[in-house]
């Protein structure tokens, strides 16, 4: 059972609806003892990187979320998920993130189109079992006004250039980040579900 963290940050229920559609069992949950006895949990999420922290904090989910990690069960975060994991976001503000990741959230340089919204490819930048059945520069969906802008290079596993390069899949350990929304990123985003299935088992 895959625990998909329900703090009111976004359409889980597409992201749901993706994983059963693939036969992976989930649940919407902000229960802890949920999601301590989950194989995995989602962490996902649109909208304001400190609204994020502080329901997360209201729902003693943080402490949670950094037991599970250093207990090595596999994390992913999609989208706002992803930049939760990192030190800081300099969204309205400067705000602590979840600290798992070392790193910067910033907004996307204004010389482009914010948000960057719509179909981008992606650069494989090593190999990872991730990429499994997935072609390089392959096309994926964005909705994202800021991004991750510094981060440690070794864990960069894919990219996209928009107004720079912008980190689209970050991996360290058993903590993964994926930027663009894998439910809406037609067979790439499913085919990238299906491997975080096959990763898990």
């Amino acid at each position: 059972m895959i625990a998909i963290i329900d703090y009111g940050a976004g359409n889980v229920k597409s992201l749901q609806f993706a994983l059963t559609k693939e036969n992976m069992d989930s649940c919407l949950t902000t229960d802890p003892k949920r999601i301590q006895n989950s194989k995995a949990i989602i962490l996902p999420g649109v909208g304001a990187f400190n609204d994020a922290m502080e329901t997360l904090h209201k729902l003693g989910l943080i402490e949670v979320l950094k037991q599970e990690v250093a207990a090595g069960k596999p994390v992913l975060g999609i989208c706002l998920g992803m930049q939760l994991f990192y030190e800081t976001s300099y969204e309205d503000g400067s705000w602590d993130g979840l600290g798992l990741l070392q790193g910067e959230v910033s907004r996307i340089s204004s010389s482009v189109k914010v948000p960057h919204m719509g179909w981008n490819n992606i650069t494989q930048e090593k190999e990872s079992p991730w990429f499994t059945s997935i072609t390089d520069n392959a096309y994926v969906y964005f909705v994202h006004s800021y991004a991750v802008s510094s981060f440690r290079e070794e864990t960069l596993l894919a990219s996209t250039d928009y107004g720079g390069k912008v980190p689209a899949i970050v991996q360290k350990d058993n903590i993964t980040g994926i930027q663009f929304h894998p439910e809406k990123s037609g067979t790439t985003g499913m085919q990238l579900l299906q491997n975080f299935g096959e990763m898990m088992s």
